[in-house]
């Protein structure tokens, strides 16, 4: 039987608020809200329709001071400008979604001061869980002390060795490899790779490395070493053993592509053809190329990781290493969402395949 007993006026409903408008004991509306232990069928309705009626919302910090869970995921991405990062969040959000969790989102513009705040405001959040691109490949000291302290850590993208955690990424290497030999086979040999890595690989201890190569940072991202150790594979396939000529990396947010790209078209012998990294590199290999003149592939063919909507739609299209972006944020939510609930295995490391998509942007080098 309800009571005519009203709240004040402003004031959230709480749940003896809806014990009282259902006729029910608080246990039994909390258990009813709650959805465990043992109510009627019809005092599970009365309490939902009172809920309803006075607009309860239930107060989900204590509900997680009690369950220890509150059902948020934490997502760190490098660059939310970044096509390929917005269509890995896009595959986060919608299969946290999908397993009833709510995702908080924070960008680090690949900076390594800013993850380690992000890291800190997400657990400060008390999120169950965190998926993250990391920016470096060693400085992952926050990282270990999360998984450490009990938050699950996926790691999307990259890797970092020695870090205890699952990670979700695709086969670089391979993948790079395969982009550098289509090169190949349509008859290029001076092939360049450009790319951003944050701080990066050793040079190639194996190649004859010219003094115009640019130097390479000193603690790159995994995807993009891995990359680059396929570029280097295809060409020593191919028996090439200067792999270093016609690499050019720089650090994300400080070198622009385009002038990495205008300082490979200067050198006496320039490249027939390039490979960038990702897909907003390749926007500024384009732009170095109208700006010396050149047309693609004509004078310059193009290969680029990511399929993006531009990519489709200029003329000529380009030619793409496609990577399944979505399943990528997908497979890493399902990830941390089975450590979350307990599992104890050793660490994961999920590689999806990539699709090399063939359009207009390779043809056979200049005078070939």
């Amino acid at each position: 039987m309800t009571t005519n007993r009203s709240r004040p006026a402003g004031r959230p409903a709480t749940i003896p608020d809806v014990a009282r408008e259902a006729g029910v004991s608080r246990s039994t509306a909390s258990r009813a809200l709650a959805d465990y232990g043992s109510v009627s069928p019809d005092a599970r309705e009365r309490v939902r329709a009172a809920a309803e009626k006075l607009g309860y919302r239930p107060n989900l910090l204590a509900r997680s001071m009690i369950t220890g869970r509150t059902h948020t995921l934490g997502a760190i991405v490098a660059d939310i400008q970044n096509p390929f990062f917005a269509g890995v969040t896009r595959g986060i959000t919608d299969a946290a979604r999908a397993a009833g969790y709510q995702v908080l989102l924070a960008n680090t513009d690949e900076d390594v001061a800013a993850e380690r705040a992000a890291v800190k405001m997400l657990r400060d959040k008390h999120v169950d869980g965190l998926i993250v691109a990391p920016a470096a490949t060693t400085e992952t000291g926050h990282l270990a002390a999360a998984h450490a302290a009990g938050c699950p850590v996926v790691l999307l993208d990259r890797q970092a060795p020695g870090l205890p955690a699952d990670s979700v990424t695709v086969d670089n290497h391979g993948a790079a490899q395969d982009a550098v030999r289509r090169l190949l086979a349509a008859g290029h040999r001076r092939i360049a790779l450009v790319s951003l890595l944050g701080s990066a690989p050793p040079a190639d201890t194996g190649a004859e490395r010219a003094a115009a190569a640019t130097p390479l940072p000193t603690d790159p991202v995994s995807t993009g070493l891995e990359r680059i150790e396929g570029y280097r594979a295809a060409l020593r396939e191919a028996g090439l053993s200067d792999t270093d000529t016609y690499l050019r990396t720089g650090t994300f947010h400080r070198e622009d592509p385009a002038d990495l790209t205008a300082d490979l078209l200067a050198l006496p012998e320039p490249p027939t053809a390039v490979f960038a990294t990702d897909s907003m590199i390749a926007l500024g290999v384009l732009s170095a190329a109208r700006d010396h003149g050149l047309r693609v592939p004509d004078d310059l063919s193009l290969v680029t990781f990511d399929d993006t909507d531009w990519a489709r739609a200029v003329r000529p299209r380009v030619s793409v290493v496609a990577q399944p972006v979505q399943e990528l944020g997908a497979r890493a939510v399902h990830s941390l969402i089975t450590r979350i609930e307990g599992a104890t295995r050793p660490p994961e490391h999920t590689v999806l395949d990539t699709e090399y998509i063939d359009r207009e942007s390779i043809a056979p080098p200049p005078g070939a």
